[in-house]
């Protein structure tokens, strides 16, 4: 099978990773890839944000499958254009990626479809929205409606930060922002695979940290790390949210007439009266799909197709993002990257690129603000944790910053001291309670 795939960043090389341990897998595309996916997969300039480039692309190289990593072409509807050609594709429609393209949409079909989530309203005018701001705050929370390639969530204290946000927010006719509740507690990301006929195929549960700093201190990023599977989250977590959240969801998508197929990701918050959704994605999240896919023991090709249920290796898996210098305000670029083969080499390590690039004396340097996916697994968490940290203190970067509490022992035992609370303490349901992911 011959296969595609759509991006260039760390998710991008772990797909990678996992279709070249494939044994379905006899060719492997990546466009527009990386300095990473380029020892894997054949290279082709594209422009991601195409559709109709992406359909031609999979047509050109005779694509069995085209698995597209951002969230961006599905939101234009590049899953469309491919299956217009009669290709196969894995990514729902443009429609149903509106999930994540408009949060005030995921929440018309949250609030029909019965899946608990923070309370919210959306506006188009600034008046109204700033006259409405302390109805959820203090702490504030303003989304922007739209993609906002990780800028567009505000969480603050601050009434004239909170202010700001919304106005930023409605500076276009026709834009549109979303006031919630604050919510604080436990987080957990769960991917699920939808297939064509309807059928869940949850992967592993996994912890992101969001912030650039240890403690969750500085500002919102992309994703600093991620880790799996998560010791402190009770047995059943996973089908307590396929049969709250994700069910749900996909049957109001399908009642609609706008059925869902790919990759829904759920981001929750763990709360005193269960599950909250944060947000919806519409494809795999990155760090956190490094370190799944790095436990999968399943064919990738047989899970996205829906031919298998996923399985997965024993014990844990991490992943440290190494960021360039100034990120996430102004990354530095063209920083030669060196100690990424004696990195690599260590056993279970996997270091996967994201941004960056060959120039042109052959090294290999930064070309974006998270840089690197050290991905490493375990027996069991403090195993891979302590390759994972040994990986980035073989590789040089000037600048580069990482944080070193990435799957920390103790910001456990704190989340499993809040889950134990939460099922021993009832509080008002009127309170919000669940940390808000920016």
């Amino acid at each position: 099978m011959k296969v595609l795939v759509v991006g260039s960043g760390g998710r991008e090389h772990a797909l990678c990773r996992a279709f070249a341990r494939d044994p379905r897998v006899d060719a492997l595309v990546c466009a527009p890839g990386n300095a990473g996916t380029a020892a894997l997969a054949e290279p082709r300039p594209l422009d991601v944000a195409n559709p109709d480039a992406i359909a031609d692309l999979a047509e050109k190289v005779d694509a069995e499958l085209t698995v597209i990593g951002p969230e961006v072409p599905l939101v234009a509807g590049a899953a469309d254009e491919v299956r217009a050609r009669g290709l196969a594709v894995f990514g729902p429609s443009g429609a149903a990626a509106r999930l994540e393209g408009s949060k005030a949409f995921a929440k018309q079909i949250m609030h029909a479809a019965g899946v608990p989530t923070a309370a919210s309203r959306d506006h188009t005018e600034v008046e109204p929205a700033l006259a409405d701001l302390d109805t959820f705050g203090p702490p504030y929370v303003v989304k922007y409606d739209g993609l906002a390639a990780g800028k567009g969530v505000t969480v603050t204290e601050d009434r004239a930060a909170a202010v700001a946000a919304v106005r930023a927010s409605l500076r276009e006719p026709g834009d549109r922002v979303v006031l919630e509740e604050y919510l604080d507690g436990p987080e957990v990301s769960l991917f699920a695979v939808v297939t064509e006929s309807g059928a869940i195929l949850p992967l592993l549960p996994a912890q992101d940290h969001k912030r650039v700093g240890d403690g969750d201190t500085g500002p919102n990023t992309g994703g600093m790390g991620a880790y799996t599977p998560l010791p402190w989250a009770s047995h059943g977590l996973s089908a307590e949210i396929v049969s709250t959240v994700i069910r749900p969801t996909v049957d109001e998508m399908a009642r609609r007439g706008t059925p869902f197929t790919g990759l829904l990701y759920a981001g929750l918050a763990l709360t005193t009266r269960g599950p909250r959704v944060v947000e919806f994605n519409v494809r795999f999240g990155d760090p956190e799909v490094q370190a799944i896919l790095a436990l999968l023991a399943t064919p990738l090709t047989d899970v996205l197709t829906g031919r298998a249920t996923p399985r997965f290796r024993s014990g844990a898996a991490i992943t440290v993002v190494v960021a360039a210098h100034g990120y996430p305000q102004s990354p530095r670029l063209g920083d030669p990257i060196g100690g990424l083969a004696t990195a690599d080499a260590l056993t279970g390590v996997d270091v996967l690129h994201a941004g960056t690039r060959q120039d042109a004396d052959g090294r290999i340097v930064s070309a974006g603000g998270r840089v690197l996916s050290v991905t490493a697994i375990g027996s069991n968490l403090e195993s891979a944790r302590g390759s994972a940290y040994e990986a980035v203190s073989r590789i040089s970067l000037a600048g580069a910053h990482y944080r070193t509490d990435i799957g920390d022992p103790s910001r456990m035992r704190h989340a499993a001291d809040v889950r134990r609370a939460d099922t021993a303490i009832g509080e008002d349901p009127t309170r919000p309670r669940n940390r808000e992911k920016e």
